[in-house]
């Protein structure tokens, strides 16, 4: 896993309290925002305070699925206080379709707004796309984990 802080890195300069970005949720191992450009009712991103750049620098290993695990508990528990009637939907954007080299996940109260925002979430199978976080811990997952 990659570790530290970028300097060039928007979500690092998040983390490390930069800039004006309101914080939803703040612990030991991430931190939660809203995003600044929303595709649907809430629309809040769950990211790691250590930069990782993408889900293909996680690997097969107990911290990598932590993380992801702890990452996806984080964003649940934010849209069942703030949005307990909706859909939830959460995943990752795959390289070369993420927007920011920083690991994130976005936690979504559905229904898209507008709706052909949904296009952006959508897995587009070996070429990658976004990958849902569900899918995402069943590959990480240690062969050998008690987690």
């Amino acid at each position: 896993m990659a570790g530290g802080t970028n300097q060039a890195c928007i979500f690092c300069e998040i983390v490390h309290n930069q800039t004006s970005t309101r914080l939803l949720h703040t612990d030991e191992k991430v931190i939660a925002f809203q995003d600044i450009k929303p595709s649907a009712q809430r629309h809040y991103l769950v990211i790691p305070k250590e930069h990782i750049p993408t889900v293909k620098d996680l690997q097969r290993r107990d911290e990598d699925y932590s993380l992801v695990k702890h990452m996806l508990s984080v964003g649940q528990d934010l849209l069942h206080k703030d949005a307990p009637q909706s859909i939830h939907r959460f995943g990752f954007h795959q390289p070369p379709f993420n927007s920011v080299d920083h690991l994130h996940l976005h936690c979504f109260a559905l229904p898209f707004v507008p709706r052909w925002k949904s296009i952006k979430y959508k897995s587009l199978g070996p070429l990658g796309g976004f990958i849902e976080a569900e899918t995402l811990l069943e590959k990480l997952r240690p062969l050998l984990s008690k987690v």
